[in-house]
């Protein structure tokens, strides 16, 4: 078995990831997903929020109480806006700090966006955010950091995760479908408040190539951290390989 924990703020697009759980039992693998909802001080897409959000008071609260409950093979700090708001440093400082205090290979969303993108040897993609555009401008930075070339990015100006939480199927297949794909090599969509996991297969389709999602990045990253990543069904282009981290 193997146990990946969960450290999500809020309440949004929680359910995802019980519901991978099951499927992925159903179809023999041994993966656990148990999930601490980190404490709030407010919903918002914005900047100081979300740096609050995030502060490392917030995320050993939430991983010890975890880990009082589950042992765990791996943990992440189930958020983007609330890790690449401090920058590509800030980002690797929170998740070390984290490893640090719970002694478990460590890691957020935002890292795992760049991690899959190595995986996949992307280096130009486009950006499918709920956030305001200023938010959205952090995570752009962030990935140009780790030479990540953003062609191009919508904002939907959406500001609280309670609010993206409730985006359907439709909405967000037209968020990827709207975006401006021209010399991209996938779509990227930020945010773990939105949905996403049940609906790969439809997103890759509507966008005619790979889509890397918060929540399947996080749930890839936290395999990966514990050894070789099986290929899973349903669940993308990083998924459909066997032994993919191994690569």
């Amino acid at each position: 078995m193997t146990t990946v924990g969960l450290l999500y703020p809020g309440f949004g697009a929680e359910d995802d990831f019980p519901a991978l759980e099951r499927r992925l039992r159903a179809d023999g693998h041994d993966v656990t997903l148990p999930l601490m909802h980190t404490s709030v001080g407010e919903d918002a897409h914005r900047v100081d929020a979300l740096l609050d959000l995030g502060s490392h008071e917030r995320l050993v609260a939430g991983a010890q109480a975890l880990a009082a409950e589950h042992r765990l093979d791996t943990l992440m700090w189930a958020c983007t806006s609330g890790s690449f708001v401090f920058g590509w440093e800030g980002a690797r400082d929170q998740v070390e700090r984290l490893a640090a205090a719970t002694g478990l290979p460590t890691s957020s969303t935002s890292l795992a966006f760049v991690s899959a993108c190595r995986e996949l040897d992307l280096t130009r993609v486009c950006i499918a955010a709920s956030y305001p555009e200023d938010v959205a401008e952090h995570f752009r930075t962030f990935l140009g950091r780790a030479g990540i070339e953003v062609t191009s990015m919508g904002s939907h100006d959406i500001y609280t995760a309670a609010e993206v939480g409730t985006l359907g199927r439709d909405q967000v297949v037209a968020m990827v479908a709207g975006l401006d794909r021209s010399g991209a090599q996938a779509v990227l969509v930020p945010d773990t408040a939105m949905h996403s996991l049940a609906w790969l297969p439809d997103l890759e389709e509507a966008a005619g190539m790979p889509v890397l999602t918060a929540n399947q990045v996080t749930v890839f990253e936290g395999l990966r951290l514990h050894g070789p990543v099986p290929a899973l069904p349903q669940l993308g282009a990083l998924f459909d390989r066997q032994s993919a981290g191994a690569r």
